[in-house]
């Protein structure tokens, strides 16, 4: 039954009611294959076209990168400018802390020298490298338009026979010009440094002296109180003789930790524990009567040294060291002579004066005396005590005549103190007038510091905002180049394709820039390695700050620090120490913040970005193209033809300076026989390779495209 139902039907053998014909299956498969292949074809079409965007941005970045490497180079001059100077005012200083002490004196004539001579230097450089910059920057518009025709270059052929050209524009195309101030302060400053060099020097010199001779009498005093122990010295006496310890004897073991007033609080301390302690060795009048004026000098020494005083400070000193009585003539210019403390008995032969109150022949005094009444009015001597004017004088004459007595150390420690205080005297006004020229000296270089902190090398070049490159693809290859198919009709040839892109730069953390620096301070090691001394230090100092130039404040101290540990600055007078800090403390009120030495990185960017931060006609005339193109596709196939002639003007500018590398400057220190270090940047392969009419042949050939898309070449 189901066979007859086929046969009344004609088509029955073609299909069946379950599934498709076989010429419907046939019909799909082929309309999916012209499907699938036009598709493909498409998608080839495509991807042929979009290439040249690809092209297009590496172009750009390859073009904006010539301004950053630009900037590294304006970097590393800025850095040679910056620590230059510093140097110069650095060096100068220290020949001003040189002039302080007659130990380094010699050195600050070849310090002043090279101060002066690293200012020339520097100022030489700034002026060539100005120039040298000036005259890359405006070579930029060149070198970025080959670099990016070499990038598109390299991208010929393929599977579609490319054959691209490229066209960079850099946004704006002309830079700023670069200036840099001379450093006219460091002249004066080394013209003054010379002109009060002898006055300082001389007055270092005395200063010296004088602060030899006061060295000597402090390290005197310091022994003779408690330099010398355990043997004899007041510490050692103070302890033996009265017990004292503790606060009231310390011991020093330097001459640098110990001052004047030590002795002096040591011998107040010693005579009120005598005075508390004092006893009589035995029973006889005579020996009570010495202990009776043992305490009566006890007490006049407690009181005497009461009113002596030590006021120190690091320019002055100004001290009382009261001198105690060693003999009879002594005492007779003190107070225990005219102190009336003494009974009075009427005695056969006339008045009679007793040692004290106590003394057997005294009862029934009269009154009180002096030893000076005594003397004057023919006193009888008491034949109990036996006490006369010699008695006092004899209370600590033998105590300050042996060196195992207190007194004779104290009376040693007076004396150092008067001389010392007598070399003070000399010394301080001398030191004044050293601190004095010297630190004005150091102000100004702190001034100076701070005016050419602010000199440095900036620059706008070429490109700053970016750079728009113009690209296009002139090879007319047939659309199914690589992907024939019986599929797909051939239909023509591919024409011109253009693109544009846009680059601009990013701050970046690279060592590009310090390898520049790393380079230079190679040729600094290399050329003055053989320079030694004073001119070593010059040369440590400008190498030190290269290889720190990044760290700012932290690095000019270590380096400072550095040259100052070179010279022998102490001193007697302590003057070549006090130079060299405060020298160093005028650097460090500078507060120089690090400098920026990281590379820049050139990024795509949307070109109108670019073009919108520039206000040349070129960067006018784009965007005014641009929003044609952006509102009649159709209609704005002049695109780069309106543009080029005016990026072709910018980018031919400079190019008969160009060789294979730019010297941009040298820095040549100490004059013509000191080291000599050139700053030369290499050109890139592609500059170096390129043609003269590199740039013409450009803008020739993209503005061709504009022809090869209309059939009219369009005169501008």
């Amino acid at each position: 039954m189901h066979l007859r139902w086929r046969c009344r039907r004609p088509f029955g053998l073609f299909r069946d009611e379950e599934g498709f014909t076989t010429v419907g299956m046939a019909l799909a498969l082929l309309i999916t294959l012209s499907l699938v292949f036009t598709t493909a074809q498409v998608y080839r079409v495509t991807s042929a076209s979009a290439d040249v965007q690809d092209v297009a941005d590496a172009a750009a970045l390859a073009a904006e990168n010539q301004v950053a490497e630009f900037m590294i180079v304006v970097r590393a001059c800025d850095a040679v400018v910056l620590t230059l100077s510093l140097t110069s005012i650095v060096v100068t200083g220290l020949g001003v802390a040189a002039l302080c002490t007659p130990v380094t004196a010699p050195a600050s004539e070849a310090l002043l020298k090279a101060g002066r001579d690293v200012a020339k230097a520097r100022d030489s450089f700034a002026e060539k490298a100005a120039e040298g910059l000036n005259r890359l920057q405006k070579a930029l518009p060149f070198l970025a338009a080959a670099s990016a025709a070499h990038v598109a270059s390299a991208n010929n052929g393929g599977p579609m026979n490319a054959s691209y050209v490229a066209l960079a524009v850099l946004a704006p195309a002309e830079g700023e010009p670069i200036e840099v101030g001379g450093m006219e302060g460091a002249h004066a400053l080394a013209d003054r440094a010379e002109a009060e060099s002898e006055d300082i020097k001389r007055a270092g010199e005395q200063a010296e002296q004088a602060a030899e001779e006061a060295n000597a009498c402090k390290e005197r005093a310091f022994r003779r109180d408690c330099g010398d122990e355990p043997g004899y010295c007041m510490s050692e006496r103070a302890r033996t003789l009265a017990g004292l310890s503790g606060g009231d004897n310390p011991r020093f073991n330097s001459v640098d930790a110990w001052s004047f007033s030590v002795p002096l609080e040591r011998a107040r301390a010693y005579y009120v524990k005598r005075l508390a302690v004092e006893a009589p060795q035995g029973s006889s009048t005579e020996e009570r009567a010495r202990s009776a004026l043992r305490l009566r000098f006890y007490r006049f020494a407690t009181a005497e040294l009461g009113r002596g005083y030590v006021h120190e400070t690091e320019d002055s000193f100004d001290a009382l060291f009261p001198h105690l009585p060693k003999n009879t003539d002594e005492m007779r210019a003190t107070a225990l002579y005219t102190e009336v403390a003494y009974p009075v008995t009427e005695g056969e032969g006339g008045p009679v004066m007793h040692a004290w109150s106590g003394c057997p022949a005294a009862a029934g005094a009269t009154g009180m005396g002096s030893i000076a009444q005594m003397e004057q009015g023919g006193y009888s001597t008491c034949s109990e005590c036996g006490f006369t004017a010699s008695s006092m004088g004899k209370v600590a004459a033998a105590s300050t005549s042996i060196d195992n007595g207190f007194e004779y150390h104290y009376e040693a420690v007076a004396q150092a103190a008067d001389e010392y205080e007598q070399a003070r005297a000399k010394l301080d006004p001398l030191a004044r007038k050293v601190k004095e020229k010297a630190g004005g000296l150091f102000d100004e270089c702190l001034d100076l510091l701070r005016q050419v902190s602010s000199k440095r090398i900036d620059a706008a070049p070429p490109g700053r905002y970016g750079a728009v490159v113009l690209v296009a693809n002139t090879s007319a290859a047939p659309t199914s180049t690589g992907f024939a198919s019986g599929f797909v009709h051939e239909a023509g040839s591919l024409g011109a394709r253009a693109a544009v892109s846009a680059a601009t730069l990013l701050d970046e953390g690279s060592d590009e820039g310090k390898n520049v620096l790393n380079s230079l301070l190679d040729g600094l090691k290399d050329k003055g390695g053989a320079v030694t001394g004073a001119l070593g230090v010059v040369l440590d100092c400008w190498s030190g700050l290269l290889s720190a130039y990044l760290e700012g404040q932290d690095a000019i101290g270590r380096v400072l620090e550095g040259a100052v540990d070179a010279l022998p600055f102490a001193s007697a007078s302590g003057l070549g120490s006090w130079a060299a800090s405060a020298f160093q403390k005028a650097v460090a009120a500078l507060g120089l913040e690090p400098a920026k030495l990281g590379a820049l990185k050139p990024v795509l960017v949307n070109s109108a970005h670019v073009a919108g931060a520039d206000d040349t006609a070129f960067s006018a005339r784009f965007l005014a193209v641009k929003a044609q193109a952006v509102a009649h596709p159709l209609a704005s196939t002049d695109l780069f033809s309106s543009v080029v002639t005016s990026a072709e003007a910018a980018a031919i500018e400079g190019i008969a300076s160009l060789d294979g590398t730019v010297e941009i400057a040298s820095v040549q220190l100490f004059g013509d026989g000191g080291p000599e270090i050139p700053l030369t940047i290499a050109l890139p392969q592609a500059a170096r390779d390129a043609a003269a009419d590199l740039v013409s042949s450009a803008a020739d050939a993209v503005r061709s495209v504009y022809a090869q898309v209309t059939g009219v070449r369009t005169w501008e």
